[in-house]
């Protein structure tokens, strides 16, 4: 349910638990929306095994490293969560490949759709970058459009919310509950959102739903993401079919669609742009996954090599 300070709250089904790690190096290391299995040991519980997971929704680590971070694991719905007064365009792109890839089918929520005069105008927009996913407009203020997200969240169905801070999600949270479940904060001056959510936690909903509420990430980079790209720019999948070359790049080749729309279409050259980018982005991931785990072998043979030496059964 919540990760806490060395371990996790769980719940069986009945009563909520705190369980902990079996080592101070754990090598079952849960996140929320995880199955466990937990065993009482002296009267403390402990968690000794994750079990399979349906879903996966993982963002690379913020900063220069390529390790993944897995935000939430088992959840059905992923609610990427947006101001109407400050849609990004390309941070939509970004977690939209990474909720594709996840297993799990996005909904983009336009949030505090009470700050826009045309908060449809703002949808408009939004449906032309996010192709195939479902757009809905609320407000946690008044109410509006709620019922847009309650309609995907029956019982025993998971909704994870992300987004970056002050967008509203904890508000959200508390509108659909219909009670102040989780801690929000005034506006700032400048009429942004205060950061108040630390940690992921799941909220039962009173319909049996649940919400993965997650604190807000100043910058999001997809983990993986052939699959998830291929997804939110199926506008550019669905050009590339009249390139001359099947395997054209969409950079100089000749008779290249793709290429050839960007260049009368500002729109169709943006979303181009954050193509490349982010083919880029994943593929460098890709190479640093794979030299990780190359050198990671390296080391296990190096381990046992010594190992045997030091046995006496081969000589150096």
């Amino acid at each position: 349910m919540r990760q806490e300070s060395g371990a996790w709250l769980v719940h069986d089904g009945s009563h909520e638990l705190l369980a902990r790690a079996l080592s101070r190096r754990p090598s079952v290391t849960p996140v929320t929306g995880d199955w466990v299995l937990i065993g009482d040991d002296g009267g403390t519980c402990y968690v000794h095994a994750v079990l399979p997971r349906t879903s996966t929704l993982s963002r690379n680590e913020a900063g220069r490293r390529s390790d993944e971070q897995v935000l939430a694991a088992n959840v059905d719905v992923v609610g990427i969560c947006t101001p109407a007064d400050d849609v990004n365009p390309r941070r939509l792109e970004r977690e939209l490949t990474a909720v594709w890839s996840s297993g799990a089918a996005p909904l983009v929520v336009v949030t505090k759709a009470d700050l826009v005069e045309d908060p449809w105008r703002v949808v408009g927009d939004v449906e032309a970058v996010c192709l195939g996913a479902d757009v809905a407009a609320v407000s946690s203020l008044d109410g509006e459009g709620l019922e847009s997200v309650t309609a995907r969240l029956g019982k025993g169905t998971t909704m994870a919310l992300i987004g970056p801070s002050g967008v509203g999600k904890s508000s959200l949270i508390n509108a659909l509950a219909g009670s102040p479940v989780l801690a929000t904060a005034e506006i700032r001056g400048d009429g942004k959102g205060r950061h108040t959510t630390t940690s992921r936690q799941l909220v039962v909903l009173p319909d049996g739903g649940l919400l993965l509420d997650t604190p807000g990430m100043r910058e999001f980079a997809p983990w993986v993401g052939e699959e998830g790209l291929a997804g939110t720019f199926a506008d550019i999948d669905e050009m590339a079919a009249g390139c001359r070359f099947s395997d054209c790049r969409h950079e100089s080749e000749p008779g290249c669609a793709v290429v050839i729309a960007a260049s009368g279409d500002e729109v169709v050259a943006q979303r181009l742009a954050s193509w490349r980018a982010l083919q880029r982005e994943l593929a460098w991931l890709e190479r640093r996954h794979d030299a990780r785990l190359r050198q990671q072998e390296r080391r296990k043979w190096t381990a046992l090599t010594k190992q045997i030496r030091a046995e006496g059964r081969i000589r150096p």
